[in-house]
């Protein structure tokens, strides 16, 4: 799968195209593929807990180095994005949004519970006809149990 979408002849069709980037990167922490986050924000700035990192190989072993990944190759997560906020503007390429986000997770013997819920704050830019992620700001502010999810988290229990 690209790391970007190709660029939309209208403002829907571009808010759109960044609500699938949005979409997928959930996807591919859900799935553990660390590979295919380094390539979706291979051209970002990603701010979580720790310092920023940039660039497609720093952001992978990031997210390798902090999620705990089980036997199915997954952190056993799921990303709930909503209340997404979007503002494109089509003459300079740029657009923002806000969203915010639910992780839940569930192990055998871990019932289904949420664990984390916070904020995303993105950028992107249209560049070669396709949108692509420039930065991600990520702002947790209700915290579970998070010791199956994060590394730090569990070597500090």
């Amino acid at each position: 799968m690209s790391a970007s979408i190709r660029m939309p002849a209208d403002p829907m069709s571009s808010c759109r195209a960044i609500e699938n980037l949005i979409a997928r990167y959930a996807e591919l922490v859900d799935d553990g593929d660390f590979a295919g986050l380094g390539v979706l924000l291979a051209d970002a700035t990603f701010t979580g807990s720790g310092e920023a990192v940039s660039g497609r190989d720093a952001i992978e072993k990031m997210f390798r180095e902090t999620l705990i990944v089980y036997a199915d190759g997954t952190p056993r997560t799921q990303h709930v994005i909503s209340n997404v906020a979007i503002e494109v503007d089509e003459q300079a390429g740029t657009a923002v949004s806000r969203s915010y986000v639910t992780v839940l997770q569930a192990l055998p013997d871990l019932p289904l519970q949420p664990i984390a819920g916070g904020r995303y704050h993105d950028r992107f830019e249209r560049g070669a006809g396709r949108w692509r992620f420039v930065e991600r700001q990520v702002r947790i502010n209700l915290v579970g149990d998070v010791s199956r999810h994060l590394r730090q988290a569990s070597a500090q229990q």
